[in-house]
């Protein structure tokens, strides 16, 4: 698997270079994976959840059931074109940067935005148990907007 944290290009390239990346993960470029592809890998970083990826999908006039959307969704995410972001038992979202980072959530308005590199280390504070390592931590700071 290559390493995709930034699969944007110029429209010029876009579609050939989707096509390339879906085969070099091993899936088909089809229909709607190179639809979907385009609407979360043109542009800057994102966090989507499913429904937004939807709602974005009819916009673009791609015919596209919520069912395909979550499907393709978690097939990128396994192939590790998108990071998959779990918030609570009924959130999940889908991160188009795919390197280690953490995130706040804003509780409000169920916003993720990235919380910027370096400023949470873990690894070097834990003590793991013996014959273990670390291969991934999920840090996710809850916040909400201070009532006046």
């Amino acid at each position: 698997m290559s390493d995709l944290s930034t699969p944007h290009y110029p429209p010029s390239s876009q579609q050939a270079s989707l096509k390339a990346i879906l085969r070099m993960n091993g899936l088909r470029a089809t229909r709607q994976r190179l639809a979907l592809g385009e609407l979360l890998f043109t542009g800057k970083h994102q966090h989507i959840n499913a429904d937004e990826l939807h709602q974005k999908a009819i916009a673009a006039n791609a015919n596209l059931t919520l069912a395909t959307v979550y499907n393709t969704l978690h097939q990128f995410s396994r192939a590790g074109l998108l990071r998959e972001v779990t918030m609570d038992a009924t959130s999940n979202y889908f991160d188009t940067d795919t390197s280690d980072h953490h995130h706040f959530f804003v509780e409000d308005d169920k916003q993720v935005l990235d919380i910027p590199t370096g400023s949470v280390c873990l690894e070097r504070d834990l003590e793991l148990p013996e014959g273990m390592e670390v291969t991934h931590i999920d840090v996710i700071v809850r916040l909400r907007k201070i009532k006046p």
